[in-house]
Order: structure tokens, then sequence, then C-alpha cells
């Protein structure tokens, strides 16, 4: 448990527990199994029991922490298969929001997309998780915002941290995924006004997890290929 207090004063406690305790669990700063106590937590971020049991329930409902017995909360496990689910539901809602944000792009939007990839591709090749999965969700939030749907971020706030934190925790998967030309592509056809084969790409983009993981779609009980029908072993970090 991070005893370090957060100095700054957020505008939103509610907000800013939420936030923080996400950003720790998704980075493995707050490890699978690690239990929460409300005064390590108070001490650690600066705010009140109220808004610390308030995040905890939003991320208990996303699947990131789990009250056991006793009233103890800990940090969910990873979970490979459920991180699968989630996914799917990303890529749904994602490829959801460049069909509609394809009329709408500007030449300063598909230019965004242009760096953010830059970003990406060199992140990438320094082995920075961090910086990679930044500019991956800048290179894909540039249509969530163009296409001005106000309940797609919440949507995808339930979502993307599960699917965040498995990539974190096997990086290699990401840096396998061949995204850059997954995005030089998706930017094509954006720029071509070609808004469905733009959403097609954007959903084969980000269906690549459960491949790399090799998770059999025709079977929630067993893997296609050696320890990966236990999610635990699954997704063991590497050194």
């Amino acid at each position: 448990m991070p005893l370090i207090a957060r100095t700054e004063r957020p505008k939103s406690m509610r907000d800013h527990a939420y936030t923080h305790l996400r950003d720790a669990i998704v980075s493995g700063e707050l490890a699978p199994g690690e239990r929460l106590r409300d005064p390590e937590l108070e001490a650690w971020l600066g705010v009140s029991r109220t808004p610390i049991r308030e995040a905890i329930a939003r991320l208990e409902a996303a699947g990131l922490v789990q009250t056991r017995r006793a009233k103890q909360t800990v940090v969910a496990p990873l979970d490979a298969r459920t991180a699968l689910a989630a996914q799917r539901i990303a890529a749904t809602l994602h490829a959801m929001a460049v069909r509609d944000a394809v009329p709408q792009l500007t030449a300063a939007d598909l230019e965004a997309m242009s760096n953010a990839n830059a970003a990406f591709a060199k992140a990438l090749r320094l082995d920075d998780v961090d910086a990679a999965l930044a500019a991956d969700d800048a290179f894909h939030g540039v249509a969530v915002q163009a296409c001005a749907n106000p309940l797609l971020p919440g949507l995808l706030e339930q979502v993307t941290p599960l699917l965040r934190r498995l990539e974190r925790a096997r990086f290699g998967s990401l840096a396998g995924r061949g995204s850059v030309a997954d995005h030089d592509r998706i930017i094509e056809l954006c720029a071509a006004g070609l808004a469905d084969e733009a959403a097609a790409a954007t959903h084969d983009n980000w269906s690549t997890l459960g491949r790399l993981l090799h998770l059999d779609d025709d079977d929630d009980e067993t893997a296609t290929d050696g320890d990966a029908g236990d999610p635990a072993a699954s997704v063991t970090p590497t050194p």
C-alpha cells in the first residue's frame, strides 16, 4: 500500500479518489489481492472516508476491486476472460465512435491521430508502457470526442481499465499488436471518408487481445494453447 500523501487539491474529492485508485490498480501499484484499508487510503489520497467509499463502489462495479467477507475490500485478481469480455465491448464502442465521427473529422483531428500514432510507435520502440498506452488512448480518443456521443466516455470507462490492466501485465501483447500499421490504415480510411470501413478497421484493431492470449472464443472453459486456460497463469507479469 503506497503511503505518500497526494499534495494536490482536487476540485472533486470523489473523482480524485476514483482516478488515483483506478490508476494505481491498472498500473499494478496496488497489486492483485492487496487489501484496501480506509485509514491508509485517507492518508495516501488526502481525502475523507466518504469519497473513498464512493470510489470503491465505482471500482467494484467496474470489476477492479472486490468486497469479501467481513467487509474486506481487496484489489481484484487479474482475470484474462473478464478482460476479453471488456475488449469485445470496447471494440464495438470504438467502432461505433469512428463510424459516427468520420463525417465530422477535421484536418486538425486527422493530424492529432497521426501525431498520437507517431508517439505510440516511439513508445513501443522504447518499451515505454505508460507512454504507449497514453498515446493509444489519445489516438482513439480523437474519434470518441469527434462523434459527440455524450454516453460513450462513461461506457468506455466501465471497460477500458480492465483491458489496460491486463495489457500492462502483458506488455508484450501490446507491442505485438501491429497497432501502428492498424492506426495508419484507420487514418487513411477516415481521411477518405469511408466510415464503415474505418469502423471495421477500428473494431479489428481492438479485437486482437483475445487472439494474443490464445483464448478460444468457442469454449468458455478451455483455452487453445498451453496454460492460457488458467487466467492466473495467463496474466503473470513478465520481469
